[in-house]
């Protein structure tokens, strides 16, 4: 058989990586009969799966760069307290990474990328019903109200025009256009400050934590090996089978490989002829009480918070910190989310926050996730999705399981080639 031969249907496959992305492709390749192993070097849903917004929003599932980008100024990225931060010393990596994002911040880049997305997002919500039908002991909650809301109509244009792009690209979106009055009596939770809002219809929300824990136990009692504080430092194509090395000095083999880590995607995928740099793009969140608990998540646009009712608190999150994803929580971060969201919200305690938490998402300089296979006909990428991999991990994963076991890559994965 030679290098470039599609090798047999895989039996037993490793995942590495316990996030919404890995346990996803982990259940849809048992959907398909093989046998799985996932492997995760802290725990199930310990990175950006965790703590993010939840949001369920395919709808607005766009790519990262876009021109509004190159507008917002390097004064104000260089701050602290602004919700997109980069630090004044970065190091190679992200240097590399901005060069890259900066050139696809254009209209035509993200005419382009937006038309790959359009196929993903159309998909979305089957890929999470098919979990739930088989299953998995969560589910997805329906949006009944899903506001963007502003201080004024001028503000509110960003989004407006932003929803003109998606619709002149094809993505279906259905929205009112909403008064501050109209915006309070769909959510008391808002203030008087709030002027102009748009409500979006027909997108749902999740408690990530929870749905990504309920995926895990569903993959576990179909018979899979869940392995944590595996920490995976090599993986090797060695003919008929991936080697796969940890620190602990394990040394396992495998039909199959998926890549599956997030931030991290790059340190094991370059050998395989992945190059595009996958950067942390860290995002913050914190809970607190509020007086009335949103019946839907509720978006800042121009404060770059999102709030999500989680229980009988509010989510509220927000930043794009382009830093290491090992650095410590920056409590400057959370205190600007804070203050960010503390004139816009009514009757909410923004002092009285727990689960403070800060997660790295996986950002690729197009904007585009890295899905489908490398230069090895038995490792496989799942990683890049920036902000939306939430939205798109189950359908990345039932995508990327039909792709490994025929041997051919589903049309919507062409533009996410991760050897592009």
């Amino acid at each position: 058989m030679s290098a470039t031969t599609p090798p047999p249907a895989p039996q037993h496959v490793a995942v590495i990586g316990a996030g919404m992305v890995g346990l996803a492709t982990a259940w849809f390749l048992q959907q398909r009969g093989v046998r799985v192993t996932v492997l995760d070097r802290t725990g199930v849903a310990a990175g950006a799966s965790w703590g993010n917004a939840g949001w369920l929003t395919p709808g607005i599932t766009t790519p990262l760069p876009e021109p509004a980008v190159l507008k917002y100024g390097l004064r104000a990225v260089l701050s602290p307290s602004s919700p997109v931060y980069v630090p004044p010393r970065a190091d190679a990596r992200l240097l590399r990474f901005m060069a890259g994002f900066t050139r696809h911040s254009t209209a035509a880049k993200w005419r382009t990328a937006m038309r790959a997305y359009i196929p993903m997002n159309g998909r979305a919500f089957d890929a999470f019903d098919a979990l739930t039908d088989g299953g998995v002991g969560a589910s997805t909650q329906e949006a009944k109200s899903f506001l963007a809301a502003y201080r004024t109509e001028t503000e509110r244009k960003v989004l407006l025009d932003e929803l003109a792009h998606i619709r002149s690209a094809g993505q279906e979106i259905e929205f009112d256009v909403l008064t501050g009055a109209e915006a309070r009596e769909v959510e008391p939770s808002l203030s008087d400050a709030v002027g102009a809002a748009i409500r979006l219809h027909g997108q749902r929300f999740i408690n990530p934590g929870e749905y990504v824990h309920a995926l895990a136990d569903a993959v576990r009692a179909r018979g899979a090996s869940l392995v944590t504080g595996a920490d995976v430092v090599d993986v090797r194509d060695e003919g008929p089978a991936v080697r796969v090395l940890t620190a602990d000095g394990a040394d396992q083999r495998y039909d199959a490989v998926v890549l599956a880590t997030g931030t991290w995607l790059g340190d094991l995928a370059r050998r395989f002829g992945v190059r595009t740099v996958v950067q942390a793009g860290r995002g913050y969140s914190f809970s607190v009480r509020i007086e009335h608990v949103p019946s839907g998540p509720v978006y800042f646009p121009a404060q770059r918070v999102a709030c999500t009712p989680l229980g009988d608190r509010l989510r509220v999150a927000g930043m794009m910190e382009f830093r290491k994803a090992e650095a410590p929580l920056d409590q400057r971060r959370v205190r600007a989310i804070a203050a960010a969201a503390r004139p816009l919200l009514r009757g909410a305690d923004l002092d009285a926050r727990v689960d403070e938490w800060v997660g790295s998402r996986p950002c690729t300089p197009d904007g585009l996730p890295l899905i489908g296979g490398t230069r090895s006909p038995r490792v496989f990428a799942a990683g890049g999705h920036g902000m939306w991999g939430i939205t798109l991990g189950p359908l990345t994963g039932q995508l990327l399981a039909e792709q490994i076991t025929t041997g051919r890559r589903p049309a919507e994965l062409a533009p996410f080639d991760p050897q592009r």
